[in-house]
């Protein structure tokens, strides 16, 4: 009888991983196969509903491990547990405007490290979502950007950086990694999360699909969570269409789909689509969803649990199928992590310390590369220390003490609790040493009204050379949860600004904050601007460096930001409109953003060559390439973000203005001239034609390739194809 079930399992096991266009490739994963066929032949239906419930314990019967979870956006934080000292990087947004993907690639494998350390073993992380050019939305900080080919680039690092690749995959030093949000999470007409998405299929697979491909083709991720909003009327955690026809079948997924916190019950008590507990988990399962997550559930909550569904599989056998291939899935997962292979770590949580010094100073490092330089009229940054004898710090981010518990504010969402932050008062007073005066003043709180700091702050500011001022947002302003129907600056914020700039003194403006912010008085009156975002636990060192001039500003804007909320959604992803006509602007105020997509200044200064193409004209299903030739022209070595754009001239669809489909970053000392070369093929100029076929289409295309964006920042190229 035994054997006859094993058979009819292996059958069913076999067909599920036929539908996922799934091929074994290796003999280990052939071993696999027939480890999984064997222990889910044996296993009850209850034990099989526990592994499909995220945080149920060890099967002691059968000797299956537990597979312990936590977040790895910028650093390693266990959900349910504050202990670790893990090293805390910059945040996801920070990560990409370094538009270096090789140092996120490095950081996601030393979380991976600190991962292991503690005992986990599947991360939720990375964020994939392209950001929309509504940054109302709180969770911009979590993702790479506005731009799918950006996001792509750094996705695949993160999850090849986390999971390992070739032999190293998922070994002792690496785990699985969780791609997030399936898919269009950003999508919503009020800027709140988890709002519905009501969009095209061409807008899906142009803009949001890309990343999450990427991930699936080339970085192979093992897991995958979907959104807690709906597609189109259909909730993500039941749409068939998008976790089986594309993400399965399309594109090859043969990992597990996890649910986001609760989202299995939601689909009764946020969507109202089921009425019952165990109607939802029958949707979710026949849809793919193998895991449920629900963060500090109890028995009544998991949607999964035996009393929920047993009643309803007894009666409906044929539902056996789907919990055999969810359940296979999840041991797949474990026994390429090697855990029936070893011993659970014991945490003492007294004493155990992920982080290392390394790690730390390479979070410091990744940091400096983040910092962007928006504005320095009359070259007022950097501050030479010998000039100056005094310096006012002032702001409500400006320093931080250590939290009890939970984390700091200014680290953004989803950080770990390191053992030490350097703000930015710390990080200016290690620099200067006792070489320059240091008149600190808070000004204000962050989420406070009260002006009664105004006076000590502009006392400071007249009593100094310069000054310092640090400004922006926080976990209590942005992040998970933490939407905002308007983009000033919190609170009496921007009124302190104007009192310290009224008094006169050379004013640097340091943003420290986790979504695009509307500063106008601040472009138009401040002298220097850094953006810094969150910068993880050495934001202090990394600031002072570049106010001072150890560290050139190299960073590039990956969201626009726009000049009023009424302007929304700002993104450099436009389609024509009435050009040339007067018709497709606003009246009486500017449609352009702030600061574009792409942008950052230095403080050297770059020319760019003409683009030159190898080919000026290539058959449809051939390649060439693009090269510009970029001189540091200034007197200091920087880094320049080099970035190439393409747009198919005439199409037989409606096109962006623009694509970014290149880019590198480079370093140039003073005079040096490097070239900087781009591939241009299918995957640079193909579209998807009215049919949803990629193709290359026969016309003209213009490549454009310069320093941001902005059609005064581009040089331009004509390629034709036949």
């Amino acid at each position: 009888m035994k054997k006859t079930i094993s058979i009819v399992l292996y059958i069913m096991f076999i067909v599920g991983c036929k539908t996922e266009n799934k091929t074994y490739k290796s003999k280990e994963d052939r071993d696999i196969n027939k480890k999984v066929e064997h222990l889910v032949s044996q296993m009850t239906f209850e034990e099989k509903i526990a592994e499909m419930t995220q945080d149920a314990p060890a099967n002691h019967r059968l000797g299956i491990p537990y597979m312990k979870y936590g977040e790895a956006l910028h650093g390693l934080w266990l959900v349910l547990d504050y202990y670790g000292n893990t090293t805390v990087y910059p945040q996801a947004i920070a990560c990409g405007s370094t538009w270096e993907p090789e140092l996120i690639k490095k950081m996601a494998s030393q979380t991976a490290i600190e991962a292991r350390t503690l005992g986990v073993t599947h991360c939720y992380s990375p964020n994939l979502d392209v950001i929309s050019g509504d940054p109302r939305y709180g969770r911009v900080e979590e993702s790479y950007g506005e731009d799918p080919y950006l996001v792509s680039k750094m996705g695949v690092a993160f999850i090849e950086g986390l999971q390992g690749t070739g032999d190293e995959q998922f070994d002792e030093n690496h785990v699985i990694a969780t791609a997030k949000h399936f898919i269009g999470y950003p999508e919503n007409r009020r800027g709140i999360n988890g709002g519905f998405s009501d969009m095209s299929e061409r807008r899906l697979r142009e803009v949001y699909l890309p990343p999450f491909e990427a991930a699936v083709k080339i970085a192979k991720v093992g897991s995958v969570m979907p959104g807690h909003q709906d597609y189109n009327g259909v909730p993500n955690h039941m749409n068939t269409w998008l976790l089986k026809d594309i993400l399965r079948d399309e594109l090859g997924f043969d990992g597990f789909i996890v649910s986001d916190n609760n989202d299995i019950a939601r689909l009764g008590t946020m969507h109202f689509i089921s009425e019952t507990r165990a109607k939802s988990a029958i949707l979710g399962l026949k849809a793919g969803v193998d895991m449920d997550l629900v963060i500090g559930k109890n028995v009544d909550l998991a949607s999964y649990h035996t009393n929920v569904l047993k009643d309803t599989i007894t009666q409906d056998p044929e539902l056996m199928k789907y919990i055999d291939i969810a359940t296979s899935r999840i041991l797949t997962a474990k026994y390429k992590l090697g855990l029936f292979d070893t011993e659970p770590k014991e945490i003492d949580t007294e004493t155990v310390n992920a982080g290392t010094k390394e790690h730390q100073d390479y979070a410091y490092e990744m940091a400096k590369k983040a910092i962007i330089l928006l504005k320095n009229d009359n070259d007022l940054l950097p501050l030479d220390m010998t000039k100056i004898k005094s310096l006012a710090v002032i702001g409500p981010n400006a320093t931080e003490e250590r939290p009890e518990k939970g984390s700091y504010s200014l680290l953004g969402g989803y950080s770990g609790l390191p053992p030490y932050y350097v703000s930015v008062l710390d990080g200016i007073k290690n620099k200067v040493n006792n070489n320059v005066k240091i008149n600190y003043a808070k000004g204000c709180d962050l989420l406070d009204t009260s002006k009664a700091g105004f006076p000590a702050a502009i006392a400071a500011a007249k009593n100094s050379d310069a000054v310092v001022l640090v400004v922006g947002g926080s976990r209590s302003t942005g992040g998970e949860g933490a939407d905002r129907s308007d983009l000033n600056l919190y609170g009496v914020q921007n009124e302190l600004v104007e009192a310290i700039h009224k008094t006169g003194k050379p004013v640097i403006v340091v943003l420290i904050n986790g979504r695009p912010l509307t500063i106008n008085y601040i472009a138009e009156n401040v002298p220097s601007i850094l953006e810094t975002w969150y910068l993880g636990m050495r934001s202090g060192d990394a600031i002072a460096d570049a106010i001072f001039g150890d560290v050139n500003p190299g960073g590039k804007l990956t969201v626009s930001f726009p000049r009023s909320v009424g302007q929304l959604p700002v993104t450099y992803l436009e389609r024509p409109d009435f050009i040339g006509t007067g018709k497709g602007q606003y009246r009486y105020s500017d449609k352009s953003p702030l600061f574009p997509f792409g942008y950052g200044l230095s403080y050297t200064t770059f020319k760019y060559s003409e683009p030159i193409l190898a080919d000026a004209t290539i058959a449809k299903d051939g390649s060439t390439t693009v090269s510009v030739e970029v001189k540091n022209t200034g007197s200091r070595a920087g880094d320049e973000v080099v970035q190439m754009y393409v747009r198919d001239d005439f199409a037989s669809v409606g096109r962006y203005l623009k694509m970014l489909k290149g880019f590198e970053r480079i370093h140039l000392e003073p005079g040096e001239t490097k070239t900087v070369s781009f591939q241009l093929g299918f995957d640079e100029l193909s579209i998807l034609n009215q049919e949803m076929e990629k193709v290359v289409e026969p016309g003209t295309f213009t490549i454009s390739v310069g320093s941001s964006s902005a059609t005064k920042d581009l040089k331009q190229t004509t390629l034709k194809v036949f």
